[in-house]
């Protein structure tokens, strides 16, 4: 149990790295405004959650799932910032972009997961 806690924080201090520098990049292509940044790491966290989910699957690696899935990609997707972006945009009366931000997210990240274990499974299968 202990080891398996030390995969988790060691995952999760390495995917809340690359959240912050994935955020850190995509702000700076897009500027303030719209949360761009939450929602591309949203996207691609579900896109890599679902190619890891079949690489795991077909490779009998389902013993890196903690450091993987709940540590890595646990810290680098970001719903309860996702949530707090939401709530920001209606509170601030832009219901119009609250809207299209969660149903983005929402959309594009479940069709993320459902892309990569399509592709994963064409690779690992």
């Amino acid at each position: 149990m202990f080891w398996t806690m030390l995969q988790v924080a060691l995952g999760g201090a390495i995917g809340a790295a690359l959240r912050f520098l994935t955020g850190v990049g995509v702000f700076r292509l897009t500027g303030p405004g719209f949360p761009y940044a939450i929602l591309s790491v949203n996207i691609l966290g579900s896109f890599l959650m679902g190619v890891f989910v079949v690489y795991a699957a077909h490779r009998s690696a389902t013993h890196l799932s903690p450091f993987v899935m709940t540590g890595i990609l646990g810290g680098f997707t970001t719903f309860s910032a996702f949530s707090m972006e939401s709530y920001t945009l209606f509170e601030r009366g832009e219901l119009g972009q609250a809207a299209i931000y969660v149903g983005a997210s929402v959309v594009f990240s479940i069709g993320a997961l459902a892309a990569g274990v399509l592709i994963a499974r064409g690779m690992f299968a």
